[in-house]
């Protein structure tokens, strides 16, 4: 078993190596899109291509196998079903928080103890306030990125259970 598991790798833009060899990528969607974008009719191409079909609300992975997992899920409530976003990054609707909680459970229960879980969160629909609230744990660590600051980076570590 890969020690990396990123949980919903859409198109792997957060990745440097988007095959890294180390890491299982997971999504729901396998699907290719294509854009014209501006007077220029300049192309964007978007490739989902999964080592693995499932939702990240029931991986199919047993308990603690992984070191390390990415949980990058969709952050934005109610696209229309052709908007560019929801290609992209996929689309939450009024059940986000069920999803969402759903979702990071699943990521904590298949983490090694002492594993770590690396959360993107961008607060384009909802604030990581609320998302905090939702999934009721709080990252050790966190960082705002982006040109508007409101990417958020959270670092989780799933405790080792002592006796």
């Amino acid at each position: 078993m890969k020690p990396i598991l990123d949980a919903c790798c859409g198109s792997r833009t957060i990745w440097f190596n988007k095959n890294h060899p180390l890491a299982i990528y997971c999504d729901i969607r396998d699907e290719d899109h294509t854009k014209r974008f501006g007077a220029t009719g300049s192309e964007r191409h978007l490739h989902i291509h999964p080592d693995l079909i499932c939702d990240f609300t029931n991986l199919p992975f047993e308990d603690g196998c992984f070191s390390l997992v990415i949980f990058d899920p969709p952050h934005i409530l109610n696209l229309k079903e052709n908007a560019w976003y929801r290609k992209a990054y996929g689309y939450l609707d009024d059940n986000w928080r069920e999803i969402i909680k759903a979702g990071f459970d699943e990521c904590i229960r298949v983490l090694k103890p002492d594993g770590v879980l690396i959360f993107k969160w961008s607060e384009t629909s909802i604030s990581t306030r609320d998302l905090i609230k939702t999934i009721g744990a709080e990252p050790l660590i966190g960082h705002r990125s982006g040109k508007k600051a409101n990417t958020h980076w959270l670092c989780f570590m799933k405790e080792a259970h002592t006796e």
